[in-house]
């Protein structure tokens, strides 16, 4: 008993010691941007009343007299980005899967269309935001379809190089045993890009929520993208810094949360990549 627990213990450690050297850097980059922040407003005084340090953000947003209405509101602007940035990572995600799967298992069409994606890829988002409203509209499924649009194309060139990668041994025993090419995919390339899907999927992270921010600046007018402009003209310094470290943070935990399930995952599946 004494050595089925020990065993236990030491693949939960096994499991537990590459999430802690994931999150470990994150911690520490957080305490440096605000080093970093702290020393911006030291360096350059002259932003005045503009800038605003982590203090008065904290302030601003937990011991101030109009706390509780910031928070109300800003919290409510983040859910709505949230709400945007989510719908928008899971269809660009999904899309990337889709069409890398299909762009490796026929060339002939990725050769056709990939350029094409790649021409896409190289409009300014800015450029295509009032074509995507027209088309989609300025509620929920324009501003997904904005959020998607970041993700997709940075997540397909990864999944792609991941889903290429896989050993051509195992490929070609799959061939010899008469599996199709589509078999050889779902039973050796797929888990074979596992990493490289995770590592686009927390690049995806932050990109879903610019995507979804842009769009609720140019396009919804609701959500915390919409608040930080409103923010400007109208001389809320504090909010609009508290609303920009809120995205931050956010985007922080989000991609860790990302990061702690790849190595959940690849511990599972590909045990000599999750303890690395």
């Amino acid at each position: 008993m004494r050595n089925e627990h020990a065993i236990k213990t030491l693949k939960a450690l096994q499991v537990l010691r590459p999430i802690g050297k994931f999150l470990l850097p994150l911690v520490v980059s957080l305490i440096l941007l605000v080093v970093l922040w702290y020393g911006f407003l030291a360096l350059y005084p002259q932003v005045g009343l503009v800038g605003k340090s982590p203090g008065d953000v904290w302030t601003y947003l937990v011991t101030g007299p109009t706390s509780d209405t910031a928070r109300h509101a800003l919290f409510g602007e983040m859910r709505i980005t949230l709400r945007d940035a989510t719908i928008g990572f899971a269809f660009g995600m999904g899309g990337a899967l889709v069409v890398a799967a299909l762009f490796v298992g026929v060339p002939a069409i990725a050769q056709a269309f990939m350029p094409v994606a790649m021409l896409l890829r190289s409009v300014p988002l800015v450029a295509l935001t009032p074509i995507i409203v027209l088309v989609f509209g300025r509620g929920l499924l324009g501003v997904s379809v904005l959020a998607a649009i970041v993700v997709f194309f940075p997540a397909l060139v990864m999944i792609m190089t991941g889903l290429r990668g896989a050993p051509r041994q195992a490929m070609e025993l799959v061939a010899a045993y008469g599996g199709s090419s589509w078999t050889a995919m779902r039973m050796v390339s797929v888990p074979a890009a596992l990493p490289s899907v995770f590592a686009a999927a927390r690049v995806s992270v932050p990109g879903a929520l610019i995507g979804a921010l842009l769009g609720e600046w140019l396009g919804s007018g609701t959500g915390l993208g919409a608040g930080l402009i409103r923010a400007i003209p109208t001389f809320q310094y504090n909010r609009l810094w508290a609303s920009i470290a809120l995205v931050t943070v956010v985007s922080v935990c989000a991609y860790a949360v990302v990061g702690v399930l790849e190595n959940l995952v690849l511990a599972r599946f590909a045990p000599q990549r999750g303890q690395d």
